[in-house]
Parts: structure tokens; sequence; C-alpha cells
């Protein structure tokens, strides 16, 4: 894929930054060398390489979900500086 000013110019605008000239050249020639380098990657045998999730051979500890009587609603609304029956009133922070 060959990287044009117009890529560099629309990257620029949606990252909300403003490039010079000088910058714009030099982005492409970064862009497009980082592009080319991934078209190498490409050409790699990957048809017997599983994907993986961590580069180590971990697995995820997960316990099984228990269903637990909650808090009483009444004992931890008394310690809030501010409440109604059922929750916690907090300052308005947008007009």
């Amino acid at each position: 894929m060959q990287i044009t000013k117009e890529i560099v110019q629309y990257v620029a605008e949606l990252s909300r930054i403003k490039l010079s000239e000088q910058d714009a050249e030099n982005m492409q020639n970064d862009l497009g060398a980082i592009v080319n380098y991934m078209e190498i990657l490409n050409q790699l045998e990957t048809d017997s390489v599983e994907p993986l999730s961590h580069i180590f051979n971990i697995t995820n500890v997960m316990r099984e979900d228990e269903v637990k009587e909650s808090y009483d609603r009444a004992e931890i609304l008394k310690n809030a500086p501010e409440r109604t029956d059922e929750t916690v009133v907090v300052p308005k922070t947008v007009e």
C-alpha cells in the first residue's frame, strides 16, 4: 500500500494535529516504512501457528459465581452525608 500525502493529511485531521509540509513528508516516509514492514510480515507462513491471547502459557483463574445476600441498604446509606430512602445524593456537576 502506498502512503500518499492525502492519507497523511487525513490521519493528521483525525488526530487533530497540524503538520508542516516537511513534517507531512517525514510522516509519509515513516508511515510508508511501517506499512512496508507489515507487508514483509504478511509473507510469513502462519497457517500452522495457533493464535495467542497471552505470550505466556497461562490460564485465567476464574471462580464460580456465588449468589450471596447483599449488604443492608439502610446500613450503607446511614454513612452518606445526603441521601434519599434508596440512594446517595451527589452534587450536580454538569449544568
